[in-house]
């Protein structure tokens, strides 16, 4: 199984496949295309049945039931596009076999250190894999990938252990919050389904952010400067004024349930200048208080300037507790398969989003299981090859039950 996993993980990693924000297609690069047909080949080549890759470049699979008990059909997803945060391009692998407890020291000066990543420690001795500090590595979500597909190619090549209907599929562009945006979860046909797309070994993911986007444009006055007084508006000014006006909940100062307020891009001179925000909050409540707190922000420098704010507020996703705890059974099937692993489970609120939480509120609840990669989206990600291994048991057991 561990040399099957990792050939799958490396041949994934070695296509380029992030997702473009600018992007006015979907999927919004064609190299998720192309690499859809790859998936649906190697899907069929191993066996899986009515193989589909639609116009969307969704891609799924059936590993139909081979005993006459009455089983749940389970869905198993992760998604084929890597973050646009990071480089994507020829990704290099290197792989840390028996791993010392040491500095990890790649190229362009990162260094991956169990001083400022103690998680390390919990590692020595296993296989760890890194890029080689010039890209991300992929784990996310490519790392789930492989766990599916090295799962299905076990059941088949195993037909004595006896399983209900399994499906598969495989989504784009989840990481810039489209992942789900025109699949069918009639035609996947379900009774529930697992994300794979988690961190370390053994966190499940049953309670995600509320989340929100912010987009705000700001007019300004553009005036010769010898002559601006009193009639001068600097946008760039404006947009940092506005920008004060929030509380200081910034992601790198909250943790656990703890809401913020995300600066993702900003850019400006005299005459214009535009923001964009993204909120977050565990808690449906405080979630709408945050939204009405940058609506004050906006109404208030429209008040002191002018109406010269315009802004766009929009809900992304919402918090899967929310329909995961009317159907507590499926986070219990998953933590029940984690233990049968021996795999400690850890329930925590996942500090983001997956296809899974907007899944869960189209009607297929959707949980997310863990991976064995560390500080995905940049050059310090890493992955733990015998974890992903329990990722792999871990869905092997949620599948027989």
């Amino acid at each position: 199984m561990k040399n099957s996993l990792l050939s799958y993980f490396t041949n994934f990693i070695s296509i380029n496949t992030q997702s473009d924000p600018d992007s006015d297609t979907y999927p919004s690069c064609e190299a998720q295309e192309l690499f859809a047909e790859v998936l649906a080949g190697k899907l069929s080549v191993m066996g899986m049945k009515n193989v589909d890759v639609d116009r969307y470049s969704y891609v799924t699979a059936q590993l139909p039931a081979n005993t006459d008990e009455d089983m749940p059909v389970i869905g198993f997803i992760s998604h084929i596009d890597t973050s646009p945060d990071y480089s994507g391009m020829g990704i290099k692998p290197n792989i840390i076999n028996n791993y010392n407890g040491s500095d990890i020291v790649l190229k362009n000066d990162i260094i991956i250190s169990p001083k400022e990543f103690p998680v390390l420690k919990n590692y020595i001795g296993k296989t760890v894999i890194t890029a080689d500090g010039t890209t991300l590595l992929g784990s996310d979500d490519k790392a789930g990938m492989a766990e599916i597909f090295t799962a299905m190619e076990y059941l088949i090549a195993h037909p004595e252990i006896k399983h209900g209907t399994v499906k598969v599929a495989f989504t784009p562009d989840e990481e810039i919050g489209a992942g789900v945006d025109h699949f069918d979860v009639k035609k996947f046909g379900c009774d529930f389904a697992y994300t794979v797309d988690g961190g370390d070994e053994g966190e499940i993911n049953c309670e995600c952010f509320n989340a929100a986007r912010a987009k705000i444009k700001i007019r300004g006055k553009s005036v010769h400067p010898g002559s601006a007084k009193n009639s001068m508006i600097n946008a760039a000014l404006l947009a940092m004024e506005l920008n004060a006006l929030l509380p200081d909940e910034k992601p790198q100062n909250t943790e656990g349930y703890e809401g913020f307020y995300h600066l993702t891009d900003m850019s400006g001179d005299v005459s214009a200048a535009s923001l964009e925000y993204i909120i977050r909050d565990h808690d449906k409540t405080k979630f709408e208080e945050r939204k009405n707190t940058v609506k004050a922000a906006a109404d208030a420098i429209n008040q002191k300037y002018g109406n010269c704010v315009e802004l766009e507020l929009y809900d992304e996703y919402y918090n899967m507790a929310e329909v995961i705890e009317q159907h507590k059974y499926v986070l219990d099937r998953a933590v029940k398969a984690a233990e049968k692993a021996g795999v400690v489970p850890e329930i925590r609120p996942i500090r983001g989003g997956t296809d899974g939480a907007r899944l869960s509120f189209m009607g297929l609840p959707c949980p997310n299981l863990f991976t064995g990669g560390h500080n995905f989206h940049g050059p310090y990600e890493f992955a733990v090859l015998e974890s992903m291994e329990k990722a792999v048991e871990t869905i092997l057991n949620i599948i027989t039950g």
